[in-house]
C-alpha cells in the first residue's frame, strides 16, 4: 500500500523520517548541554558558600584565641579594676574582641545574603535548610555573647569569661558545622549525578540507535521509491532506443513514476506504429517505384514493337482482302473449294485485326504527355458506364449496386478516367458469378475523391495480389485476356496524381480496388458546367 502512494506523499514522509531524526539527534544533545550548564551553576553557586564559612570559623577561632588571651593576662591585672584603671594590654585585647565579633557580624549577613540568593532548582544541593538552621542557632548565639560582652569589665567575671569561652566554643562547632552541611550534600550529590549521567548516558545510546534507524528506514525507502524505479526506468528506456521497440516497462507503484513509465510505453507504441507505417510506405513505394519502372520500361518496349507489328498486320490484312477478291473472280462462289478459302482468309482478316488491336492497346499503354483536363462529375461519369455495360448480354444478369451519397466532382480527363471505371468494373464482373454483384461508392474526403469497386467474386491470392498491375500479368484463362487493362488503369490514376490500391482476403472471399483521385477546384478556369464523355 506505501508504494502506491504519490511520490510527493512519499517524499513529505521522508522528510518527516529525517526531520524526526534531526529533533531527536537535537533535542538530546539540547537536554545534555542543558543539564551539564545546570550542574555547573549549581556547583558555582554553592561553591561560593565555602569562603564565607571558612572566613566565619577563621574569625571565631581568633574571637577565641583573643579570649585566652585576655584570661592570660588577666591574673596580673588589678582585682579592682574599674574602666579607668583597666590595663592597656586588657583594653586592647577587649577593643580586638569586639572588633573580630563585629566581623563575624558581617560575615555572618554576608552567608544570609548568599543563602537567600540561592535558586530553588530541586536538586538535592540547592537545598540550604539545614544552613538555615545552623545561621538561625549561630544568631541566637551571637545574642548570648553580645550580652556577656556588654559590660566594660567582663574580662575581669570569672563566671562571664567561663560563659563566653563555652559560647565561643558552641560558635565555632556551628561555624564548622555550615561547610559540612554542603560536604554532606556534595557526596549525596554525587550518588544523584551519577545516577543522572548514566540515565542520561542510555538515553543518548538510545535516541543515537532510534536515529539510526530511522535514517535506515529513510535509506530504504527512499531506495525502493525513488532510486528502484529511476533504474528501471533507465533501464528500459536504454533498451528501446537500443532498438527493442517492443520492450515495455513495468512499474506497480501506481505513482508518478508509473504514470512515467506508462507514457514512455505509450510513446513507444506510437513509434513503433509510426516506423511500422513508414516501414510499409517504403516498401509500398518501393514497388511503386520498381512497378512504374517495369511499366515504363515495358511502355517503351511496346511502343517499339506495336510500330514494328503494326505495318505487317496492315499488309497482312490487306493481303487476305485482295486475295479473297481475286478468289472470288477465279473460282467464283459456286465452287465447294470456295467457302473453305474464303473461311480461312476472313479468319486470317480477323486476327490480323485482332493483334493490331492488342498492338493499339500497347501504344495507348505507352503514351505519355499532357492530356486535356476538365472538371469531371464522377456520379455522372459512372452512371454512363454503368448503362453501357449492362446492354453487353454476359453482364445483363449480374447486379450493379451504384447509390452515391453526395456529388464528387475531379478535375481530368474524362476519355480517361471512363476508362479506368470501366476496366475496374469490367474486371470485376469478369471475376463474379451469376448471381453476383458488383458495388461502386464515391466519397469525397482530405481533399481526395475516393472510388471503391467491391465484388463478392473469386478473390485474389496473395502473391497475385503484389503483381495485379503488372503488365501482361492475369488470372483469366488462356485467350481471355491481355494482361494490360489494370497497367493501364494503373497508369491515368498515376497521371492525375493519385493512387489505386487492391485488396483481397483470399481466393473465393472476393476484392476491392479503390482509386484515389484529387478534387476538382471550383476557379474561374473551370467554370463551366462539369460533363461526362
Amino acid at each position: 500500500m506505501l508504494f502506491r502512494w504519490p511520490i510527493r506523499v512519499k517524499v513529505a514522509i521522508a522528510l518527516g523520517l529525517l526531520s524526526l531524526v534531526v529533533l531527536i539527534l537535537a533535542g538530546s544533545g539540547l537536554y545534555t548541554t542543558y543539564a551539564y550548564r545546570s550542574l555547573v551553576k549549581t556547583l558555582s553557586s554553592r561553591v561560593t558558600e565555602l569562603p564565607v564559612a571558612a572566613r566565619l570559623g577563621q574569625c571565631v577561632g581568633q574571637l577565641r584565641t583573643t579570649l585566652s588571651e585576655m584570661r592570660g593576662i588577666r591574673e596580673y591585672a588589678f582585682p579592682q579594676a574599674d574602666g579607668d584603671k583597666i590595663p592597656i594590654r586588657v583594653r586592647m585585647l577587649r577593643d580586638q574582641f569586639r572588633g573580630t565579633l563585629e566581623e563575624v557580624e558581617q560575615t555572618l549577613a554576608l552567608y544570609r545574603e548568599q543563602l537567600e540568593r540561592k535558586l530553588q532548582s530541586g536538586s538535592r544541593i540547592t537545598d540550604n535548610q539545614r544552613e538555615w538552621e545552623t545561621v538561625h542557632k549561630f544568631e541566637k548565639a551571637m545574642v548570648e555573647v553580645y550580652e556577656s560582652n556588654r559590660d566594660e569589665d567582663w574580662m575581669f567575671d570569672e563566671v562571664k569569661v567561663g560563659l563566653l569561652d563555652s559560647q565561643l566554643d558552641y560558635l565555632e562547632y556551628l561555624a564548622a558545622e555550615l561547610p559540612s552541611h554542603l560536604h554532606h550534600r556534595l557526596g549525596g550529590f554525587a550518588a544523584e549525578v551519577r545516577s543522572q549521567y548514566r540515565t542520561l548516558i542510555v538515553g543518548t545510546w538510545i535516541t543515537g540507535i532510534l536515529a539510526a534507524l530511522i535514517l535506515a528506514l529513510y535509506v530504504k525507502l527512499f531506495f525502493h521509491w525513488i532510486f528502484t524505479p529511476l533504474e528501471v526506468l533507465v533501464a528500459g528506456s536504454r533498451m528501446v532506443a537500443g532498438g527493442m521497440f517492443s520492450y515495455r516497462i513495468h512499474l506497480d507503484t501506481d505513482d508518478e513514476m508509473s504514470e512515467l513509465a506508462d507514457a514512455m510505453n505509450e510513446m513507444t507504441t506510437r513509434f513503433q506504429d509510426i516506423r511500422d507505417d513508414l516501414d510499409d510506405q517504403v516498401r509500398e513505394r518501393t514497388k511503386q517505384a520498381v512497378r512504374s519502372e517495369k511499366m515504363a520500361s515495358v511502355g517503351l518496349l511496346a511502343s517499339g514493337v506495336a510500330h514494328e507489328i503494326n505495318n505487317p498486320l496492315a499488309s497482312i490484312a490487306m493481303c487476305a482482302e485482295s486475295l479473297e477478291s481475286r478468289v472470288r473472280g477465279c473460282i467464283g462462289e459456286a465452287d465447294p473449294q470456295y467457302d473453305v478459302i474464303a473461311n480461312y482468309l476472313e479468319m486470317i482478316q480477323n486476327e490480323a485485326f485482332r493483334c493490331k488491336g492488342i498492338t493499339e492497346k500497347l501504344l495507348d499503354f505507352s503514351r505519355t504527355g499532357e492530356t486535356q483536363r476538365q472538371i469531371v462529375e464522377l456520379e455522372e461519369l459512372i452512371r454512363s458506364v454503368i448503362e453501357m455495360v449492362s446492354h453487353l448480354g454476359k453482364y445483363q444478369e449480374k447486379r450493379i449496386e451504384f447509390e452515391p451519397s453526395e456529388p464528387v466532382v475531379v478535375s481530368g480527363n474524362a476519355q480517361e478516367i471512363k476508362q479506368v471505371i470501366l476496366n475496374l468494373l469490367t474486371n470485376a464482373l469478369e471475376s463474379i458469378g451469376k448471381q453476383g454483384s458488383v458495388k461502386i461508392n464515391i466519397a469525397a474526403r482530405d481533399g481526395f475523391a475516393h472510388i471503391t469497386f467491391d465484388d463478392d467474386g473469386c478473390g485474389i491470392d496473395s502473391e497475385s495480389l503484389e503483381r495485379v498491375f503488372e503488365p501482361f500479368f492475369t488470372q483469366r484463362e488462356s485467350g481471355q485476356g491481355t494482361g494490360l487493362g489494370l497497367s493501364i488503369t494503373y497508369r491515368i490514376v498515376a497521371d492525375h496524381g493519385g493512387d489505386i490500391r487492391a485488396y483481397s482476403q483470399g481466393m473465393g472471399r472476393g476484392a476491392t480496388f479503390r482509386v484515389r483521385l484529387p478534387l476538382g477546384e471550383d476557379n474561374e478556369e473551370n467554370s463551366h458546367r462539369p460533363q461526362a464523355a
